[in-house]
Parts: structure tokens; C-alpha cells; sequence
């Protein structure tokens, strides 16, 4: 088993902090959200989820001085030909909020059918050893659903009130935390890289 114990996080994401560090608490490794830093945000200038994740991780691993995990991710609606995808966090603007962005992505969908709003939730996780790691930890997680009519349930955040999740035939915003660590895109891809970071 490796032996770090302390990484910082490239995100001021809440939902996100939380979801990491219960998984990273088995494994006695503190998160430390770059925010307690001082780290700013670095502009997301790549053009998919892993070069986004890359250079923020990169950022946050340059100006502190520990390795860094970053992730990015999304969800890909297939009407709209993979949008809002790399920009889902601010798909309703520079001032965007999980419910403006879930307000602009039904409005895009007004009068599509059900079976026309197939989607998915895609996670790139990125672990940087130190900032000018040549060989990064690269781990993605999927989560196939749908974009349903109407908003459901208070867990959860981003677009999970309006994402539809086939196999238990209800909302992820319904899912308790336990459950959707095991089904969702992110719990996939943090399994991926405590796997790869245990054979490390």
C-alpha cells in the first residue's frame, strides 16, 4: 500500500470535497481542499474532461508542494450531441448555479421524448505525484441514464435531480450516499484509482 497520507484537492466543490474524502478516509489520507490554501481556481482552458482535470490538478500540486487529485466531470446528453459535457458546471453562465444549469438544460430539452433523452454522467479522476509527474493516475467512471420532465429528490447535487437511473427505476437526487457511491460515474473512478494507488 502506498504510503501518502495528505493530498490536496483542485476543487472548492463541496459536494465533490465531501464524496473524496469518504472514500480517502478508509485509507488514512487527509484531503486538503486547495481552497485552505489559498490555491486559486486555474481557468479551464483544455478541451476534454482529462486535459481539464490535468492541468488543474498540475496547478494545485505546482503552489503547494503535494500531490494533487483533480477531477472533472460532466454529463453528456446525447440530443445535444455530448452538451453541456466539459462545461457543465457553468453551462447557465459565469454565475451559474446547480439549478440554473438544471433550469437550462430541461428548457433544451422542451418537447423532446423520453427515449430521445438518453445521458450520462462521465468522471475523470486525475493524481498528480508531484507537479511535474510525467505518468499521472488517470482513472475514468461512467454513469448511463436519462434526463427526466421534471426535478425529484433532495440528495445529491450538479444534475442528479433530473438524471434518471434505469436500474432502480428512480432519480439520483433519491439515491441514498452509500448507493450512489457504488453506481456513480465518480464512486467508478475513485475505485479505479484506490485500486491503482494501492498497486503503486
Amino acid at each position: 500500500m502506498t504510503n501518502l497520507k495528505k493530498l490536496v484537492l483542485a476543487s472548492a466543490n463541496p459536494g465533490k470535497i465531501k464524496e473524496l474524502q469518504e472514500w480517502l478516509d478508509k485509507l488514512g489520507i487527509i484531503i486538503v481542499p486547495q481552497g485552505d490554501l489559498g490555491i486559486p481556481d486555474i481557468e479551464e482552458t483544455g478541451l476534454t474532461f482529462v486535459e481539464n482535470a490535468i492541468l488543474k490538478a498540475r496547478n494545485a500540486s505546482a503552489l503547494s508542494n503535494l500531490p494533487a487529485i483533480a477531477d472533472d466531470s460532466g454529463i453528456e446528453v446525447d440530443y445535444l450531441k455530448g452538451a453541456p459535457g466539459i462545461y457543465s458546471a457553468r453551462f447557465s453562465g459565469e454565475h451559474a448555479t446547480d439549478a440554473t444549469n438544471r433550469t437550462k438544460l430541461l428548457k433544451a430539452l422542451e418537447g423532446v421524448h423520453q427515449d430521445k433523452r438518453t445521458a450520462r454522467y462521465q468522471a475523470v479522476i486525475v493524481y498528480l505525484r508531484h507537479a511535474q509527474d510525467p505518468t499521472p493516475i488517470i482513472c475514468q467512471g461512467t454513469w448511463e441514464g436519462s434526463i427526466t420532465l421534471i426535478e425529484r429528490g433532495e440528495q445529491g447535487f450538479g444534475y442528479d435531480p433530473i438524471f434518471y437511473v434505469p436500474e432502480l427505476k428512480c432519480h439520483a437526487a433519491e439515491l441514498d450516499r452509500a448507493t450512489k457511491q457504488s453506481l456513480s460515474h465518480r464512486g467508478k473512478a475513485i475505485a479505479q484509482f484506490l485500486e491503482q494507488l494501492g498497486a503503486s
